[in-house]
Formats: C-alpha cells, structure tokens, sequence
C-alpha cells in the first residue's frame, strides 16, 4: 500500500506505521511523488487535498500531523456513518481525518495540554475528551482502522489485509505480598490493636491464627492462580513493588523477606515478571530509586526486567515514560486510569509511545490495559456482579476488533479476605469462560 501526502512528518510516519501494524501484511509506504503514486500498482491512499485521476481512497488533511509543536486543541466530536469522529473534513471519502484523529487519541496529546490532576497529582479522566463525549469503553481507534479497511476494501476488492487474532493477558499487581505475614513485630501489633479499636474482633484472632500457622494469609492466592492459569492455559503477567523503604503508600513486605524473593524468583522462571515502580520512584526528581527497584529484582529473578507498571498508575507524560526508558524499560503496561475502567488511549493493542515534545516515535511498546479490580471496587463502588458486567462489556469490545484485552488484579482481592468477598469467585467465572470462548 502507498500513501501520497505534499509533506512527510514524523506523526504521519507514526500513525501509518500504528495502522500497518493493526491490519496490513507489509508496511505502508509513503511517498511525495505525485508519479510514483499515479503509477503505482495496489492499493492507494491520497492524503491531501488534490484530486487524482486513478483509482485510490482520499483523506483530507487536518493541519495536526504536520505540525512540530503541541497547542491546546479539543476536537469536536461528531456522529458520521453510524459512528463517533473527529477532525471533521470537508471532501474526501471518509468525511474526517481519520489519521489525525487516531494520533490525537493514541498520543495522548490532550495530556500534554491539561494542567489539571487528580488528588494523587494524575491526570484525571474527567479531563479526558473520551469521558466527555461518552465513548470512554469503546476502542475508538481500533474501529476506526478497520473501517479504513473496510472502504479500502470497496476500492481494491484484491488487497490482501492481515487478520489479527484476540488476544487476552491477565496481569497482577502485588502490592502487599501477605496481609499478616512478615510484616514485623510492630507492624502487626499496631494492626491488632486498630481491629479491636474498631471492633474488628473477627480480623484480631485472624491475624493471630495465621501468624501462629494455624491459617492461610488471606492475601495468599498464588497457588489457586496458578492452578487457575494451568486450566485455562494463559500465560499471566506479574508486576511487584519492591520499594526498598515502605512509605507512603509503598507498603510491601520488606524486601529481604526470604518467601518474597522465593515467590519472585518462581514466577520470573514460569511467567512473565515486571517491576512495579514504587509511589517514591515515581516523585523522585531522577531515575535512581528506579533505577535501584530493578537492579534489585534482577538480581533477584535472575533475569533481566524490561516490563513495569506503575504503583497507583503514577505517571505523567512525557516525563514518566522517558524515565522508563532511561532505566532500560521496554514495554510498559500502565496505559489506563487508577480511576475508572476503560481505554485510555481509547486503543486495544500494544502500541510504540510517540513522545509529543520531541516530535518523535520511541522504543517503548505501551501495553494499554482497560480494567482494573481497584478501579471497580474503591472508585467506581460496584458489587461482584456490576464488576463481573462490566468486565465482559469491555471484553466483548476489544473482542469484537480483535485487540489485546489487558486486565489488572491484585493478589488481595483474590484471596480469602472477607472484604472482597465474591471477587474471586466473580475472577473465577470470567476466566474459565474466556477458556470457554477461546477453545469454541
């Protein structure tokens, strides 16, 4: 495939590089030669303003993929043929700048313009333009590539698109590895006398039953994950925070703790492993505490680490990701709100960050993920069953365009603890019918 513009750009390489990899067999090239294009032999894409008298799928150009700098916009969003657009076009068989549109959302240009955060100094979704015109749980993006395809298709029946396949990772964060376990002395007698303080009485003799080895830690699920992972054969992604001082909100175990190497160094020699950069890495004015997080745990796994998540998805852009990078980082799973469920990037496949004030595309591979368990239960105050719901919506979505369906639990809420009784039996269902599904 060949797409004539009068001007590359890097956005312009980056988003046809994104749309390649989601439907094409070989890459698109792009070319500013009106007779290469006029010549050429297979499928055409005229991004300009120009008519050409031979057979191709126009696109009218929007200023934004030629521009160099970042300047407050906020598209209006419009109903076109059945489906949410922006970057609205007059001419041109699509009726909007599909491209610009696209890059508008995956870049998250509207986060580099937004001064406003959240009470955990995030940007908030509220900001977000997919929160105001209600398509927060729709992979817009995605949609819209392959209805690119499918026009593409009505002009030249003969191309050859590539099928992507669904694709579904389950991801954990561990936060706190135990509940009572090798929390110390102090730690656990300040917890027993703040369960009796607030009448707790029940949460008191557990705590005194498990530290006598008379009870499982609620927090430990790890053996009811693995076997649940084995008999619906998927391969899970861990992320752990070992914050080398617990402050703040980074309340992991002490990291010396000889069952919390032994379980990290199991799981990074079966599964996937990542680092969950610690709430202290990530308000620290260098990459050195982050830095010291992952050599620790390499050391530890025995493996080089190249995937992390943030803790409380703590980030900013586009200082957040290029600390990442820094510290050798490759592939990055925190594309998603700490606040509510759904697409970020309003995109359902792993996709390269394009870092907006450098104008540039970068290594980095964002892995976006669309819900999370703490996101249903301390936010969005659902029930089991309203998280179990919306939890199959989102899937049936990325399903439907054939993405990477990402979700983001916690060892706590699928263990034994009473307070999140029924998530692990809601995890449970939903796992053996993605079994169900993906054998049928």
């Amino acid at each position: 495939m060949l797409l004539y513009t009068e001007t590359k750009s890097p956005r312009l390489a980056y988003i046809m590089d994104l749309i390649s990899n989601e439907i094409l067999v070989e890459p698109c090239a792009i070319t500013t030669e009106k007779d290469v294009f006029l010549h050429y032999d297979g499928a055409r894409i005229n991004y300009s303003k120009q008519q050409f008298d031979c057979p191709s799928l126009q696109i009218v150009p929007s200023s934004l993929l030629f521009e160099q700098d970042i300047q407050p916009a906020s598209p209006e969003v419009k109903f076109l043929d059945g489906q949410k657009v922006m970057f609205v076009t007059e001419g041109g068989d699509l009726g909007f700048d599909l491209l610009a549109a696209s890059f508008y959302l995956v870049s998250r240009y509207e986060e580099y313009t937004s001064l406003s955060r959240d009470s955990y100094g995030r940007y908030s979704h509220t900001d977000s333009l997919a929160w105001k015109e209600n398509f927060l749980h729709e992979p817009l993006v995605n949609t819209w590539i392959l209805y690119l395809q499918e026009k593409l298709l009505e002009i030249f029946p003969g191309q050859l698109f590539r099928r992507k396949s669904f694709r579904f990772i389950p991801t954990y964060d561990i936060d706190m590895m135990f509940s009572f376990l090798h929390k110390g002395l102090i730690r656990n007698i300040g917890g027993t006398i703040r369960s009796v303080m607030k009448g707790n009485y029940r949460q008191a003799k557990q705590r005194v039953r498990v530290l006598r080895g008379k009870e499982k830690d609620p927090y430990d699920a790890y053996e009811w994950l693995d076997a649940l992972h084995l008999y619906c054969r998927v391969r899970p992604v861990y992320f752990f925070l070992v914050a080398q001082k617990q402050l703040g909100y980074d309340k992991n175990i002490p990291t010396e703790v000889k069952s919390f190497q032994e379980l990290i160094n199991y799981y990074a020699s079966v599964f996937e492993v990542g680092i969950h950069p610690s709430w202290q890495s990530s308000t620290s004015p260098d990459d050195r505490i982050l830095r010291e997080e992952k050599e620790w745990m390499e050391v530890i796994a025995d493996k080089e680490i190249t995937k992390s998540r943030q803790h409380y998805i703590k980030f900013t852009l586009p200082e957040g990701y290029r600390r990442l990078l820094a510290a050798g980082i490759k592939e990055d799973f925190s594309m998603g709100y700490g606040t509510i469920n759904g697409f970020r990037a309003s995109y359902s496949s792993p996709f390269r960050w394009f870092d907006l004030e450098r104008n540039e595309a970068t290594d980095l591979m964002v892995y976006p993920f669309c819900f999370m368990d703490a996101n249903s239960f301390y936010e969005q105050k659902q029930t089991p069953q309203q998280a179990y719901n919306e939890l199959m919506r989102l899937y049936a979505a990325v399903k439907k365009v054939r993405g990477t369906f990402i979700t983001v639990w916690h060892n706590s809420f699928l263990g034994t603890d009473l307070e999140f009784k029924g998530w692990r039996e809601v995890y449970e269902v939903f796992m053996k019918e993605d079994a169900y599904w993906d054998a049928g």
